[in-house]
């Protein structure tokens, strides 16, 4: 069964005897995995109940563009930002009209027309209508832009003719849809990400960390898994359930996490370094307990080795990515690290706010390397992470070996 594991789909539904089958379709989008929220035009409310969808998709259905009560908490441009796919099933010949005309006179049009990431449409109509010329213009103009059209089948129709026109079964609709996020940047490439915190043991129940919820480099890990990379994902303590498809490594200590790096980066092409890595450790641990007795306590502490630095300095070295959480100065303190550690590309994330950085579920991201800058706008992690292996495959792909001869291609 196709996966959609963590990824949140927006179903858009029109009106057409197909509206039946979006219940079926929402029920077989969650159980590959997917958060789905529904989205219905007018007229497919004359097919099927708003209630229908929202008891199968577990989450309110959306019918207006201007809702006082929804615009007070997830307003429609938020609902764009929150969707990794839309997926309009079954789409009209009317909604697919409107669409490529642009306009944005309900809900769904200007959710369409507002979200920057992949939009698909299933068509479902009389076969007149698909074979009519306007809807093969209109078809024809979508895809131009991007729109990936699933569809149509051919068969018996409500209206009693045979042809093109009918909607695409849900279960197929659910495989395409899983296809989406597939992109084959980095297919046949071994990636190694690193994630999570580390925990440097003072006595058997303390110890030393830095915050981290792990969220970012597991969505780091399933973006490189859905560009087709091997990925292995070395994990410090996180409550994160493991990534479909990874080779996963936990450990606990950052000289635990240096060694599995070094033990699994042979042959890699690219390394991400995403986890929150304690710089120091306490020099001894107390075999027991320390108890509270004095007023004051002594820590020594000793520097824990440089797992990034490490990998940058191998022959030949993977393409390599490091991540520094900042509270200001965010390009500046980026440009010293790149420098110091000389690796390919520094991903910064300003820290101390609400949306962005450790527990949110939201980030954004700002990409230094030696020839420039980049900025990856507050998305959720999972978008901002398929943005992130993007830009790294684009530019491990544009690498020249002969400017650095450490580096080996490894494709």
């Amino acid at each position: 069964m196709a996966s959609l594991t963590n990824k949140r789909i927006l179903l858009g539904v029109t009106g057409g005897i197909a509206a039946y089958k979006s219940a079926d379709l929402t029920r077989r989008l969650r159980d590959a995995g997917a958060e789905v929220r529904v989205v219905m035009t007018q007229g497919a409310t004359e097919f099927i109940t708003p209630l229908t969808l929202q008891t199968v998709s577990g989450q309110p259905v959306r019918l207006h563009l201007l809702d006082t009560e929804a615009e007070s908490g997830m307003g429609h441009i938020e609902l764009a930002r929150w969707a990794d796919a839309v997926l309009v099933a079954p789409a009209s010949a009317d909604f697919l009209a409107r669409l490529a005309q642009g306009r944005a006179d309900d809900l769904l049009t200007t959710l369409c027309l507002a979200h920057d990431g992949v939009v698909a449409a299933a068509p479902a109509m009389n076969s007149k209508m698909w074979e009519n010329p306007a809807t093969r213009d209109n078809l024809a103009l979508l895809e131009s832009r991007g729109v990936r059209v699933f569809g149509p089948a051919s068969g018996s129709q409500a209206c009693g003719e045979v042809g093109l026109g009918r909607m695409l079964e849900p279960v197929e609709l659910v495989t395409l849809t899983a296809g989406l996020f597939d992109t084959g940047s980095l297919e046949g490439v071994k990636v190694v990400i690193t994630a999570g915190p580390t925990w440097e043991a003072i006595d058997p129940v303390r110890g030393l960390t830095n915050r981290s919820s792990g969220k970012m480099g597991y969505a780091v890990a399933e973006a490189a898994i859905e560009a087709g990379a091997a990925v292995t994902l070395i994990s410090g303590p996180t409550a994160l359930p493991a990534p479909e498809r990874a080779t996963l490594v936990r450990v606990t200590s950052a000289q635990e996490m240096y060694d599995a790096v070094h033990a699994h980066i042979a042959g890699a092409g690219i390394f991400i370094g995403v986890a929150a890595v304690a710089d120091y450790r306490p020099k001894t641990v107390a075999a027991g307990k320390i108890k509270k007795t004095a007023a004051m306590l002594t820590l020594e502490l000793v520097r824990n080795p440089d797992i990034l630095a490490s990998v940058a300095a191998l022959e030949p070295r993977p393409y390599t990515v490091g991540f520094a959480a900042e509270t200001g100065d965010l390009v500046e303190h980026a440009r010293g690290k790149l420098e110091a550690k000389r690796v390919d590309l520094v991903a910064v994330n300003p820290v101390g706010r609400a949306d962005t950085g450790f527990d949110s579920d939201t980030n954004s991201l700002t990409l230094v390397a030696a020839d420039g800058v980049a900025e990856l706008p507050l998305l959720p992690k999972t978008r901002l992470a398929r943005a992130l292996i993007d830009h790294i495959a684009q530019s491990y792909h544009a690498q020249d070996p002969a400017q650095d001869p450490r580096r080996a291609h490894r494709h």
